[in-house]
């Protein structure tokens, strides 16, 4: 028994140690690879997610919908994003991050070209259910691994600059509506355009080669060579290997290795509830907005201000433009600043064109492209800014042995949102732009004042001190 207390005491200190180390590792090569090929994942997931948008029109003219049934097929494949992230939330931290990550990919990639053959709306709004799957856990899955390769004092840059493959997919995804509708049949169009999203099967090929396991996640499986063998590469690649040994740390004066077993329930027990429900509010209402809003402000262009379904496109192209660049500016900033500013930041930003929009369709003033651009694009501008982040505090907030289940579970409140969103604003919208905006506008108060209340700073705090 001494022998083996010994042994458990000597893998506590070696798991430590690793930790120890990865913290100090500056952001380098090996970085940028794993945040290149999460970042092709993520890229292609907003793709994904929102082509149904930038077409709707189309589909709908294609299988005849009214408003409130493209709402409804819309709807499907948030509710796939939903079931897909409690799912695979569930077996996240015993299959691991890279797994996950993989079978995500593979998910989207099979069910968008089965989705491109769709013989009707019912059939199509299955297979966009369960493509759900894989959107849903993607991006929270590659935030949690990312998160836990890089330093306390630059996670919140890398994590959030890596997300900006979500606007650039978003971006790439209407321009290539826009093309594709203008130059051949709406039919046509929206077929190509899901044909394209396809392209996850390759980034899974590529990731298999590439994208190692977390180092965190080896450390808890009593895997401490493969995890040495990781460490090492990315203090070779940053320049930091050494052959002297890692200092040891004294007792009580940093949190070690997180070596708990994971309980599911955990996330509601009394020392981690607060930080649950705000995740939890957060993620409902940025995405309620958020995915609410993009999903028809290409058809409100059409419908409502009379422009083509390629210049939608192209406004819609505008907004992500100013999101992008508004993202680099968070991402540059949100070590320094907090992730807590931020986020009342863009909730404010968001809320200032909800409520402009409502203002503007009380008066009559909202039927024209210019104002409904300007409402419409400042409200989505705000949580865009703020999307990046709901998905790095929320990996950050939790230890590792839940880390994964926490943000995955968190984020199906994403699609809950976005399940809700399209068809309340398809049954509102025939009632007049300001029922939609009006809608927007109360759940964004209620998003600034839970953060404001109850939301905790996580700057520059290393992941095991903050899992506490």
């Amino acid at each position: 028994m001494a022998v083996t207390d010994a042994q458990s005491t000597q893998q506590a200190l070696q798991a430590d140690q690793l930790i120890s180390r990865m913290d100090r590792v500056p952001v380098s090569r090996f970085h940028a690879r794993v945040v290149g090929t999460l970042g092709a994942g993520t890229f292609f997931d907003a793709f994904d997610i929102v082509s149904i948008a930038t077409v709707l029109s189309a589909v709908s003219a294609t299988y005849g919908l009214s408003s409130s049934q493209a709402g409804l097929l819309v709807s499907a494949g948030f509710l796939g994003q939903a079931a897909g992230a409690i799912g695979f939330g569930l077996v996240s931290e015993r299959l691991g991050r890279r797994r996950v990550f993989l079978a995500a990919l593979v998910v989207m990639g099979v069910f968008a070209l089965i989705s491109a053959v769709s013989w009707s709306s019912t059939s199509l709004g299955a297979l966009r259910m369960i493509q759900g799957f894989g959107l849903g856990a993607e991006v929270p899955v590659a935030s949690a691994l990312l998160g836990e390769f890089v330093s306390a004092r630059q996670r919140g840059r890398v994590t959030v600059l890596y997300k900006l493959a979500s606007p650039l997919g978003n971006l790439a995804t209407s321009l290539t509506a826009a093309a594709l509708l203008a130059s051949t049949s709406p039919e046509t169009a929206w077929r190509l355009l899901f044909a394209i999203g396809g392209a996850p099967l390759l980034v899974a090929l590529a990731a298999w080669r590439l994208l190692p396991e977390s180092p965190r996640v080896l450390i808890r499986r009593g895997q401490l060579a493969a995890a040495e063998r990781i460490v090492t590469a990315m203090e070779t690649a940053a320049g930091t290997a050494t052959s002297a040994p890692v200092p040891d740390t004294p007792a009580g004066s940093a949190p070690g290795a997180d070596l708990a077993a994971t309980r599911h329930t955990e996330l509601l027990s009394p020392q981690y509830r607060r930080r649950t429900v705000t995740a939890w509010v957060l993620w409902f209402t940025v995405f309620f907005a958020l995915l609410g809003g993009t999903a028809w402000m290409p058809s409100l262009y059409v419908k409502r201000v009379g422009v083509s379904p390629a210049t939608a496109s192209l406004l819609s192209g505008a907004v992500t433009l100013a999101s992008i660049a508004l993202i680099i500016v968070v991402g540059a900033t949100v070590d320094r600043v907090g992730r807590r500013r931020w986020f009342l930041t863009g909730y404010t930003i968001s809320l200032v064109g909800a409520l402009l929009a409502v203002a503007l369709g009380v008066t009559g003033l909202l039927h024209t492209w210019p104002a409904l651009l300007v409402s419409g694009g400042l409200m989505l501008l705000g949580v865009s800014a703020i999307d990046p982040l709901v998905y790095a505090y929320t990996a950050e907030i939790y230890p590792t042995r839940m880390r994964s289940w926490g943000t995955l579970s968190a984020s199906s409140w994403r699609g809950f949102a976005a399940v809700l969103a399209p068809s309340v604003i398809g049954a509102l919208v025939d009632n007049g732009i300001a029922f939609v905006f009006g809608l927007f506008a109360a759940v964004l108060v209620v998003g600034l004042a839970v953060t404001a209340r109850f939301g905790m700073e996580t700057k520059q705090a290393p992941l095991e001190e903050l899992g506490q």
